[in-house]
C-alpha cells in the first residue's frame, strides 16, 4: 500500500535524450511545461569511457557540461517555480558538476540545495570484480585484461533519498535512464519499494520519456504524420498515485502522440518485455494499455513489477585497438560501380604498403556504397546500382594506429588517380580513434549501495537483497492459423522502430491494428527474420509477444560488427533496421488491409 505523500498528479518533464541533444528542450519545458520536476538523461553506454579519458587529463572535469549550459540561463526560473530537477549529467564527476553549477547559481546570485548521488563507478573494486571472474553477460567472454571504466547502473532509491533529504537539484552518475523519473514519484507519492506494479509504472514513465523528443513522434515510422520538427514538443508524464499515467507534451509544439507512436517508445531497446529488469522492480510490460486520452494525450496503464533480480548490470569498457572511417562523394554514369572499384583499390593499396612496412595488417574492413542501398543486402533495389551520386564509405579496425594511419593517407590520393567524379574532400583526411569496446556483466547490487552527499551530509542509500521472485504471470496463447493469398508490405500493416544493447538490435513491431497481427505474426517468424538480415550475420533472433497492444519484439543477437564505437558500419547502433524490415512482404487474403 502507497503512503500519499504528495496529491497527484505529477507532472514530470524530460529535456534530454542524450550528450548533444538539443539544449532548448530546457527553456521550452521550464517555461511552457507547467512541471514539477526536469529530469535529464545524458548517457549513452559508451559515454563514460569519453567522459573518464576527459577527466583524466582535467580532474575538475568528467560530466556533462551541457547539462550546466541547459539550465544555467534558467536558473531564476525553475527556483521562482519551485521546479525540482534530477540528472544524471554528473558522469564520471558529480561533485565537480555540482560544484560548477553551484558556481553558475552564485554568480547569478541564487542558491540551490544540490545533492549528488554516487556509487556507481566500480573501477576502484576492479580487483574483487576480476577474483570473481566475471563473464559477460551476452557472450560469455572472459573479463579483458585491463578496464577503463566500470560503471554499475544503480537505481532510483539514492535519488528519492536526496530529494526526502531536501534536495532541489539531484545529480547523479550512471544510473539506470528511467530512474530519474521513478525517483521523484517514489519521493512525492511515498511509494513503497515493494510496491512493485506502481515501481513498474514509474519506470515505464521514465523509460517514455528518456529518449527526449523521440517520445514525442521523433522517428516515428509515420513520419509525414509528425508536424512542427522545427520546433518538437519534449515529453511529459502526468503519474498518478496508483501509478497510472498520461503521456504528453507543452501545447503549441510539434511533435505527435499516439498509441503508435508511444509503443514505438515503449519497445525501443527493452528486450524480453516480460522482463524488463531494472535495479528496483523487474517490468512486465507485455499487458500494457495505450489510449488516446485526447490531443497529444496517451493514458498507459498494464505494467505489473515483480521483485528485481538482486544483481546490477555493469557497463564496462576496455580499450580494443583503433578505427578508421573516411567518406568521400563520387557522381557520374556508374557511379556505384566506380566506388565499390575505388573502396577495394584503396584497401588493397594500403594493406600492401602496410605489410612492406612491417605494420600489423588490418583486423576489419567495411565498404558500403551509400545510395546504393549497400545496408540493405540482398534487399537493395536494382535501380539503386544505377544512382549517378553516392558516398564511398571506408572503415577499418587495427591493433595499432599506425595501419589505419596509413591507410588513411590514401584515401585522398584516390582523387587524381583512380575514379572521375570523385570529390567532397572538404574534410581532407579521415582521423584515426581508439576503440572502446562495452564489456557488461552482473554484480550483486547489495555491493554497490548509493552515497548521497548534500552540503556537509553524507550518508550512504543500501539496496537490501529483494525476495524471491515469483515467475512472470502466463499471457493467452496469440498464435493463430492465417492464409494468405496476395503480398503486401510489413509497413501497410504496422510500425516499428530499432536500437541497440551492444552487439543486439533491437526491433519493436507494433500492429496498426489488432486483426493485422495474426498475419504480421505468420510472417515475421524468427527463422524468416533471420534471414530477412543474413547478410548482417545475425546468429540468433529472439520473437517476444506483447498482446496488451498487439506487439512483436525482436533481438537480434550479433547483427551490429561489435556495436557502438566498436563497428566500423555506417549504422553501428541498427538505428535503420526496423525501416528496413518495413519492406519485408507479409502475406494477407486478397483486398486486404481495406
Amino acid at each position: 500500500m502507497a503512503t500519499a505523500k504528495g496529491a497527484g498528479p505529477l507532472r514530470i518533464g524530460c529535456a534530454s535524450g542524450f550528450w548533444g541533444d538539443s539544449l532548448e528542450g530546457t527553456a521550452q519545458l521550464v517555461t511552457r511545461g507547467g512541471i514539477d520536476f526536469l529530469v535529464f538523461d545524458w548517457l549513452a553506454e559508451i559515454t563514460l569511457s569519453l567522459l573518464a579519458r576527459v577527466k583524466a587529463k582535467k580532474p575538475e572535469a568528467g560530466y556533462v557540461p551541457d547539462f550546466i549550459e541547459a539550465i544555467a540561463p534558467h536558473l531564476a526560473t525553475i527556483k521562482d517555480r519551485g521546479i525540482r530537477i534530477v540528472s544524471n549529467g554528473g558522469g564520471m564527476n558529480p561533485a565537480a558538476c555540482a560544484a560548477a553549477l553551484a558556481a553558475r547559481a552564485e554568480a547569478a546570485g541564487l542558491s540551490f540545495r544540490i545533492a549528488t548521488v554516487a556509487g556507481d563507478d566500480l573501477k576502484p573494486a576492479e580487483d574483487e570484480i576480476r577474483a570473481a571472474a566475471v563473464r559477460e553477460m551476452f557472450t560469455g567472454a572472459a573479463l579483458p585484461d585491463k578496464l577503463v571504466t566500470a560503471n554499475a547502473y544503480i537505481g532510483a532509491r539514492g535519488i528519492a533519498a536526496a530529494l526526502d533529504a531536501g534536495a532541489e537539484i539531484v545529480i547523479t552518475g550512471r544510473c539506470v535512464d528511467s530512474a530519474v523519473t521513478l525517483g521523484p514519484l517514489v519521493h512525492h507519492f511515498g511509494w513503497d519499494w515493494q510496491d512493485w506494479d506502481r515501481l513498474a509504472q514509474g519506470s515505464l514513465a521514465g523509460h517514455l520519456i528518456e529518449c527526449g523528443a523521440q517520445g514525442t513522434g521523433g522517428l516515428f515510422t509515420d513520419w509525414q504524420a509528425v508536424p512542427g520538427w522545427d520546433d518538437m514538443g519534449f515529453p511529459i508524464v502526468e503519474v498518478e498515485g496508483d501509478g497510472g499515467f498520461t503521456l504528453t507534451k507543452p501545447d503549441g509544439t510539434g511533435g505527435l502522440i499516439t498509441p503508435l507512436s508511444a509503443a514505438e517508445q515503449l519497445l525501443y531497446e527493452i528486450g524480453d518485455p516480460a522482463a524488463y529488469l531494472l535495479p528496483d522492480v523487474a517490468c512486465d510490460l507485455r499487458a500494457v494499455s495505450l489510449v488516446q486520452a485526447g490531443p497529444d494525450r496517451v493514458r498507459v496503464t498494464g505494467a505489473r513489477g515483480r521483485p528485481p533480480s538482486g544483481s546490477l548490470k555493469v557497463s564496462a569498457t576496455f580499450a580494443d585497438g583503433f578505427r578508421m572511417i573516411g567518406a568521400v562523394t563520387i557522381a557520374g554514369r556508374e557511379a556505384a560501380a566506380k566506388a565499390e572499384r575505388t573502396g577495394a583499390a584503396i584497401v588493397a593499396r594500403a594493406m600492401r604498403l602496410i605489410a612492406e612496412k612491417g605494420l600489423p595488417p588490418l583486423s576489419e574492413t567495411s565498404i558500403e556504397v551509400l545510395g546504393s542501398e549497400a545496408t540493405y543486402g540482398p534487399h537493395a533495389a536494382p535501380a539503386a546500382k544505377a544512382a549517378r551520386e553516392v558516398v564511398l564509405k571506408i572503415g577499418a579496425r587495427a591493433p595499432v594506429a599506425a595501419s589505419l594511419d596509413l591507410l588513411a593517407k590514401e584515401v585522398v590520393p584516390a582523387a587524381t588517380a583512380m575514379a572521375q567524379g570523385l570529390t567532397g574532400l572538404y574534410a581532407g583526411r579521415p582521423g584515426v580513434a581508439p576503440v572502446f569496446r562495452n564489456f557488461s556483466f552482473l554484480w550483486p547490487a547489495a555491493k554497490v549501495p548509493a552515497t548521497v552527499t548534500l552540503g556537509a551530509e553524507s550518508f550512504a542509500v543500501d539496496n537490501p537483497v529483494p525476495p524471491v521472485a515469483p515467475a512472470p504471470v502466463a499471457v493467452p496463447a496469440v498464435d493463430a492459423a492465417v492464409d494468405g493469398v496476395e503480398t503486401v508490405p510489413l509497413i501497410r500493416l504496422a510500425v516499428g522502430r530499432s536500437g541497440d544493447k551492444g552487439d543486439i538490435a533491437n526491433i519493436g513491431v507494433i500492429a496498426r491494428r489488432p486483426d493485422y497481427q495474426p498475419y504480421i505474426r505468420a510472417a515475421l517468424t524468427v527463422d524468416a527474420v533471420k534471414a530477412w538480415f543474413g547478410h548482417l550475420g545475425v546468429s540468433r533472433v529472439e520473437r517476444f509477444d506483447l498482446p496488451g497492444f498487439d506487439a512483436l519484439n525482436f533481438m537480434l543477437h550479433d547483427a551490429l560488427g561489435g556495436g557502438g564505437v566498436a563497428s566500423v558500419r555506417i549504422d553501428p547502433q541498427g538505428k535503420a533496421l526496423a525501416q528496413m524490415l518495413m519492406d519485408m512482404p507479409v502475406k494477407v487474403p486478397a483486398g486486404f488491409p481495406g
